[in-house]
This record gives C-alpha cells, structure tokens and sequence, in this order.
C-alpha cells in the first residue's frame, strides 16, 4: 500500500500489486461501458450489470411472492427472472414489458430458504456451503476436500432429504479457507506471528474520518495495521464482524489521510469506484487481491453459507451468512480485497474459499452494500469526501500502450497499492505478464504467517499461477461482458 510521506498521506483503494495475467487490459479505458445487461423475449433490452441488478430488485418488489430468483446471461445480455409455476399471465406480462426474460419454475425463493435453513440445521460442518442458484432452481451445495465418511453421508443424506429438485452437492478439491495469511498490502503483528490481508475500498466513516473497509476475520486478527510488513501502524479497527458476516471497518489514523475511492488495478491503472452495488448472479466481476493480484470471473451464487474450519476453536466451526459465491480465484493473502465491476461499482471484500488460482476454485465475497449499512461508512458518490478528486493529480497519463504488468514491475508488500498515485488510462493492447513470481513481492513469504486464519495457509506464490483456472483473467474484454 503505498503511502506517500507527504503533508497529507494518500491512501491506496483496494490491496495488492500483481495484476496478474491479462485482467488489467480488459478493464480499462472502458471502465463505463456497456457490461451485462438483460433483455425479454417480447421486446429484448441491453443493460450494463448494475441497472440488470437494480431491474431484477424492481421486478422482485413488484412480483412479490411469484419472484423465484433472476440471473444475468452475458452472452445474450439477457436479465432471466425466474416466476413460480402456474403464476403466467399478469407476472410474465408485468416482467417481459419491464425489460426482462421470464422463465417458470417449481421452487419459489421462500421454499429455497427453508431448505438452507434445513442444511444449517442438520449439515453444519466445516468444509461445507450451500448457495441459492437461480440458473437451476437449485440450491448449490459444495463440500470440500475434508468432509468425507461420517460427515458426507451425513451431508449427501440431507440434500437428498430436501428433495431431487431442491438441491444438488458435488465436491470441490480443495479446502474452505478463509485468506488471511501470505499477502501484502496491510499488515500486522500478533502473539501468534505476522498477519498480512489485503485493503478492500476507502470510504469515509460515518464521523467524516477517512477509514477503509477489509475482511473481518482480519479485523478481529489484528486491532492496528500497517502499509509495511514492519512498519508503525496507521490504522486501527473501529469495528469486525466475523464469524456470522465479514467485514472490519478501519480507520486511518492520520485525519488528514487522503482516502480515494478507486482500486488499483496494478500496472499504473485504477479503477474509480462510484458506488456499491448488490451482486447479480452471472454478472463478470473483478476480484483485486495482494497475492494473486488482479483476476475476474463471474457470480454463480447469493445467500450463500460457507461453514469455515475454525482456526482458534479446534473442531470448531466459524459459519458466515449472506455472501456472495464466485467462480474467481483467490489465495492467502487475498483477504479483504476489493470485488468490484467494469463500471466502478464497489460488490464484495474477499472472505475465502477453496482452489487457487492454477486449478481454479470456489470464492465467497461479503457483499459491500450490507457492510456500509453495518458500519454506517459511505463510499464514492454516496461519501462526502470519499476519495473525490484525491490523488489524482500524480500521474494523469495515459499508461504505455506496451506495458506490461509483470509482478517484478510491480513493487510487492506494502508499497504498491498507491491506487491515489496512479491515475493513468490504459491503451486496450496493454498486456499483462504472467510472470508474476512471488520472489519479486518484497521478499514477503507467505509461509511464515502464522497469524490467525493463517496457520493453514501454503501461500502459494503468485510465480508459479498460470492463471487458467476458472476465472483466471486471461480474456481481452472491450467493455461488452
């Protein structure tokens, strides 16, 4: 995170320094363009993601009961809104004229909660989550690579007592882990060692000082946190929420810390970020991370429950609600990262998951939107003073259409978040190397983290990720998700 020792610190928006393989070019310079919309079979309607999101949340007010669900097909540009069986002509009509497809189906929303409360009930255990997945009607559970004998009998016999055609369960090959440990960006020292986690977005506190929100299993980790891995802390937990949901609100110290709301993309690009949005399932999204940098992918899943190992209570289970599921990668150190779209709408901070980011892998994001509402902090156009018109003024170029955002380019640890410094436009034929060797971040191993959540963290470097996992980046978007 880099802090400039100025008169007034600028503060980076978001963690991390390797825009890892290809994600920086598709982002900018159309960070405004049209991304995944929706359209009707009666009269077919292009939207970017956040007004299909904010259609879909109009359709459910308006549908009520009838509402089953909606998703966002983005090779069609197509907002899909599920309506209950036997409920056709006034819901389909009222749907299809505002802009939407309509599809029947069998279970309604509320039928779907009440078998995820029948999961809670009786398949809480670590190394499980379950999620509502609009594309099938389904709720989607997982199961990692620990829940085996005993405890995935116990899990498979629930899902089948739910019913066929109310959930499915398939098993991921790696591990539920929440990403505390291994990355850069902000750090602090426990009892039990280093903790590393990543910045997610600057916003302004509800008393009108500069603060940023992160993970919240990071929160309750570490009171202070600094912008190097031994350097003196500049700021302090105000608030953390973990398990249960995830997020930590924390403040800079120095009231006069500039604050902006973009996230560093890495590679000298940034992102402005103008809002927080709700999550639309199969909408793309960008993931920035310490680790792993800068990867996207797409929404699978809401509501979702992740039931996480406990790291402090053995045989213990920290069980966080209401987040976001993703087929985006993300590692140790990861932690906090912002989750934001191509139109600068602030979506998730990053609490865990499974995989990496060679063989892909599940993530689950806390939704911004309801992390603001906890803690009272605005961001973007909805802050007075949050990050409005700071650090721009560095570097206003536009990026050299040959860069390349090679992780040894990238300055690792804390000093390459200064998302305040780089304000500059990237040419669409910026490319972005996937050499992105851990040995160039600062020499900050992940291995020797053993703070908490990090005692089962490899850490795997972001040298050695190809990025072809799901999500991994690699394609060259031109603003039409």
């Amino acid at each position: 995170m880099s802090h400039k020792r100025i008169p007034k610190r600028k503060a980076a928006i978001a963690a991390g320094s390797v825009a890892a393989l290809g994600a920086a070019a598709i982002l900018l310079p159309h960070a405004n363009a049209s991304q995944d919309g929706a359209s009707t079979t009666a009269a077919p309607k292009t939207l970017k993601a956040t007004d299909a999101s904010n259609l879909a949340s109009q359709l459910q007010n308006l549908l009520g009961d009838a509402f089953a669900g909606s998703y966002y097909d983005s090779g069609t540009q197509q907002l899909t809104v599920n309506v209950i069986s036997g409920d056709k002509n006034n819901v389909v009509v009222q749907a299809e004229e505002a802009g939407a497809k309509v599809r029947e189906v069998k279970n309604s929303l509320a039928a779907l909660k009440a078998g995820a409360q029948t999961l809670k009930a009786k398949a809480t255990i670590p190394g499980t989550a379950w999620a509502i997945d609009p594309k099938t009607n389904k709720l989607a559970v997982t199961a990692d690579s620990t829940v085996t004998g005993a405890k995935w009998d116990r899990l498979t016999s629930t899902v089948k007592s739910l019913g066929a055609d109310m959930a499915t369960v398939k098993k991921s090959s790696g591990t539920f882990k929440t990403k505390v440990s291994g990355g850069d960006a902000i750090f602090a020292q426990t009892a039990q060692g280093g903790v590393r986690c990543s910045l997610g977005f600057n916003v302004t506190a509800s008393d009108g000082s500069p603060a940023f929100l992160t993970a919240g299993h990071c929160g309750v980790a570490a009171k202070q946190w600094s912008d190097s891995q031994n350097g003196q802390p500049i700021a302090t937990v105000d608030q953390a929420t973990f398990p249960g949901s995830d997020f930590s609100l924390v403040k800079y110290d120095d009231a006069g810390t500039q604050a902006p709301s973009e996230v560093n993309a890495g590679n000298g690009q940034t992102v402005q970020i103008t809002k927080a949005a709700d999550a639309t399932v199969g909408e793309t999204v960008f993931r920035m991370g310490s680790t792993t940098g800068l990867h996207n992918g797409q929404v699978t899943g809401l509501d979702a429950t992740v039931n996480f190992a406990s790291e402090t209570v053995p045989g213990g289970t920290d069980t966080v609600n209401g987040l976001i599921q993703t087929n985006v990668c993300a590692e140790a150190g990861d932690s906090g990262g912002s989750l934001f779209t191509q139109d600068g709408s602030a979506v998730g901070l990053t609490s865990g998951g499974s995989g990496d980011c060679t063989a892909g892998g599940e993530t689950f994001f806390q939704p911004v939107t309801a992390a603001l509402q906890a803690t009272g902090a605005t961001l973007g156009d909805g802050g007075a003073g949050a990050g409005a018109g700071a650090g721009a003024g560095d570097q206003a170029g536009t990026a050299d259409p040959s860069a390349s955002a090679s992780a040894g380019d990238q300055a690792g640890g804390g000093d390459a978040v200064g998302g305040g410094d780089q304000v500059g436009t990237a040419d669409p034929s910026a490319t972005a190397s996937d050499g992105t060797g851990a040995g160039d971040q600062s020499g900050n191993g992940v291995g020797d983290q053993s703070g908490a959540g990090a005692g089962d963290q490899s850490g795997t470097g972001a040298g050695d990720q190809s990025g072809t996992g799901t999500g991994d980046g690699s394609s060259s978007l031109n603003g039409s998700q």
